[in-house]
């Protein structure tokens, strides 16, 4: 079926003619809880976030394929579920050129599984996002994050002619606010905030192509550790907290709340150079997070940010690691203040903004994603499931062996590779709709609902050829504690000074933490 026949069929018009433009805007660590779209903080302000979902359409139910930051940057580039591609965890910057995954030799005997290897760059035979859309005569551009690897495997090489800060790493180099330590890209004046410094340059580059069609990655580094923000801002939002906030709110990071603040404020800006350039008419929109809110840094004496009611935060696959703000705001497209309850996921971006500019995806080239433009317009989704592969352990609170999960209606159910009786895999099981926080465990009743999963998530490792954990041969069951799942492992546990304060648990992860 050709594009423009989908379009007939699916009741969306053509505008074939009329080349669109098409800025996706990707937040790091941006947690589900932490906008004003679905009412759950009474903190941190998106004006500008709101004034963006009132063009087009809120997606309740959006998901990261991974989170973690790598994998996920990785399916949008691609379509390619993590467990195809292989890029597991955030491991982008180090020197390490890893382009295949494997089983990892060894474990440690408290785990019954051995964890995978990640692919540690974005291999450059694919057929990227940016790469197919530079080739059908766009203009492109990525400004902030990149974190899938240095040179020779950068924006560059995957399509994009502009590339600002030109930085690897996992974060910003050194602080949001100058001096910063790139390697080639300067402060203006001192104290310049970076993600302000990140919209102008967008701003500037989308006044030079304006008449051109063009394809943009604004990907923030907001608001990803270091923690640190406009002094005047956190001034404002700690006076708001003392005055306006619960003392026992887990939103109450006033550095954090302001760099929500600066994330939104860039957002802001790329709305007004699209309005002040007459193209708002041809120029979408795409904004999501790549992953859930950090919950186990340390910042103001508390957490970053809390993602509740959803449990678990950034590096967990409970809905807090994984559920993330999306925005879709397409001309002609999506009605005004439109809301979706669909499931989507980051890597249904590809195909979905390929087909909407009527660019051909390489037969040779699989992709996992869908074509979501039936949801844009309020209608539903022909799919089975999603499904997020974490073949990982990190030390973080709801932490969890090497597991992967599906997603089906309202159902989820989460396998943990070989943590079962004789190295069978485990599961959790969660009814979503009616238990949005993960707290009640449901596979033992419902063996029927898991083994019909479990053959999903079964049925996708094969498809994607995924290489999944396997048991390990070290295993010591005197070591194994799996009453501690979920249990953060705890260091130096910190009193807070705030007034209300409680004390919190303070996770093995340096402050710097990767992803």
């Amino acid at each position: 079926m050709t594009f423009l026949v989908f379009l007939a069929l699916s009741g969306i018009e053509s505008f074939a003619n009329e080349p669109t433009n098409v800025i996706l805007i990707l937040a790091d660590d941006l947690g589900w809880s932490d906008t004003t779209l679905f009412g759950k903080t009474k903190l941190y302000e998106t004006p500008n976030l709101e004034r963006l979902a009132a063009r087009g359409m809120k997606f309740n139910r959006a998901y990261s394929n991974s989170p973690l930051c790598s994998p996920t940057r990785a399916s949008i580039l691609t379509g390619q579920s993590v467990a195809r591609h292989g890029s597991t965890a955030p491991n982008h910057h180090l020197a390490k050129v890893v382009l295949q995954p494997s089983v990892l030799p060894n474990g440690p005997p408290n785990n019954k599984a051995l964890m995978t290897q990640t692919v540690t760059r974005l291999s450059t035979t694919y057929p990227t996002l940016g790469k197919l859309v530079k080739k059908a005569g766009y203009r492109t551009a990525h400004f902030g994050k990149w974190h899938l690897g240095a040179e020779p495997y950068s924006p560059l090489q995957h399509g994009f002619e502009v590339d600002i800060p030109h930085h690897p790493g996992p974060g910003p180099a050194g602080s949001f606010v100058a001096p910063w330590k790139f390697k080639n890209f300067k402060e203006k004046f001192p104290g310049e905030h970076l993600e302000d410094r990140m919209a102008n340059e967008a701003v500037k580059w989308i006044k030079s192509v304006k008449v051109e069609p063009f394809f943009m990655n604004y990907w923030q580094f907001s608001v990803h550790a270091p923690f640190d923000a406009k002094a005047d801002l956190v001034e404002r939002y700690r006076k708001k907290i003392k005055n306006k906030i619960a003392p026992n709110s887990l939103q109450r990071s006033p550095t954090y709340a302001a760099m929500v603040h600066s994330l939104d404020d860039a957002i802001g800006k790329l709305l007004d150079a699209v309005d002040n350039a007459g193209i708002a008419d041809r120029t979408a929109f795409v904004f999501i997070s790549d992953n859930g809110g950090n919950m186990y840094n340390e910042v103001d004496d508390t957490t970053p940010t809390s993602n509740a009611p959803l449990r678990g935060g950034k590096a967990t696959i409970f809905e807090g690691g994984i559920r993330v703000p999306c925005i879709v705001a397409w001309p002609k497209i999506t009605s005004p203040k439109s809301v979706s309850n669909e499931i989507i996921q980051t890597s249904d971006l590809y195909p979905t903004i390929l087909n909407r500019l009527n660019i051909q995806i390489p037969v040779e080239h699989p992709v996992d994603g869908i074509d979501i433009s039936p949801a844009l317009i309020g209608k539903p989704l022909n799919r089975e499931a999603i499904f997020t592969y974490f073949p990982h352990s990190p030390p973080v609170p709801d932490w969890l062996p090497p597991a992967v999960s599906v997603h089906q209606g309202e159902w989820k159910l989460i396998r943990l590779f070989h943590q079962g009786k004789a190295r069978a895999h485990r599961h959790l099981l969660f009814n979503l709709k009616n238990d949005i926080g993960e707290k009640i465990e449901l596979s033992k009743q419902h063996p029927e609902k898991v083994a019909a999963m479990d053959l999903l998530i079964e049925k996708h490792l094969t498809k994607t050829k995924a290489v999944v954990p396997i048991p390990n041969p070290r295993f010591d069951e005197a070591k194994y504690q799996p009453e501690k799942e979920g249990v953060p492992r705890i260091r130096n546990p910190k009193k807070r000074t705030n007034k209300g304060s409680r004390k919190i648990q303070k996770p093995k992860i340096k402050k710097s933490s990767k992803s």
